[in-house]
């Protein structure tokens, strides 16, 4: 026991002796946490306190581009009317709102289409089937499409952010169906008066979402950014 108190005493000693000179602790310095710059929430006033930093520019027409870009803004009238003019050529405008200027701010501006069916490989003419694969889909599947456009200005122009939903028609049945005619169904089988017959000039009213249509809002942003940015 005399030894081992003796051994523990000299280590202790050794412990002193070595920093009789000052110890220094590590010090490790706090890391700030990343920023990331996003658009505000629909509804919000852009103003200096909620002035946007630039996002990424356009890129290839795939899963993870971004679908957002910043112009730069001189008169807003004329670049509010190249927007919807833009927006148009692909889609019926259902309600817009432009960007006003509310006492010592701008508001958010928004366009708002009606939903769409799907431009087939017999029509050319129309621009809101970006590529061979979404032609074709359109030509064998009812699928529409519904674009929301929002315009938010800061302080040295416009950050447009382009939504296009993509939808599949959900049908009871196959519509060319035979099978079962001749058999009683459970599922409205006898006329009524309170039906039509089934028509394609009247669509299903439910519809199955694809997610978002990521070539299309790359198109309609490049054309935009064309018409803002070409003199």
């Amino acid at each position: 026991m005399h030894g081992l108190l003796d051994h523990l005493g000299l280590a202790s000693t050794v412990a002193v002796a070595l920093c009789a000179g000052g110890c220094q602790q590590p010090t490790f310095a706090p890391q700030a946490a990343p920023v990331y710059s996003a658009p505000p929430p629909p509804g919000t006033i852009a103003g200096p306190a909620h002035a946007v930093a630039p996002v990424a520019t356009l890129g290839d027409p795939n899963a993870t581009a971004s679908s957002i870009v910043h112009v730069a803004v001189v008169d807003r009238d004329w670049a509010w009317e190249q927007i919807v003019d833009v927006v148009d050529d692909y889609f019926r405008i259902e309600q817009e709102r432009q960007v006003q200027l509310v006492g010592q701010v701008l508001t958010e501006g928004r366009i708002d289409t009606f939903p769409q069916l799907g431009a087939t490989i017999v029509e050319p003419h129309r621009w809101d089937s970006v590529g061979r694969y979404n032609r074709w889909e359109n030509t064998f599947q009812t699928i529409r499409r519904r674009a929301t456009v929002r315009v938010i200005p800061d302080q040295s122009g416009y950050l447009i952010d382009v939504t296009v939903e993509k939808e599949l028609e959900d049908l009871p049945q196959p519509e060319s169906a035979t099978a079962g005619a001749a058999v009683f169904r459970n599922d409205g089988s006898l006329p009524t008066v309170r039906e039509d017959p089934v028509s394609r000039t009247r669509l299903s009213p439910y519809w199955i979402r694809l997610g978002r249509d990521r070539p299309l809002e790359q198109q309609m942003l490049a054309d935009i950014q064309t018409r803002l940015t070409t003199p």
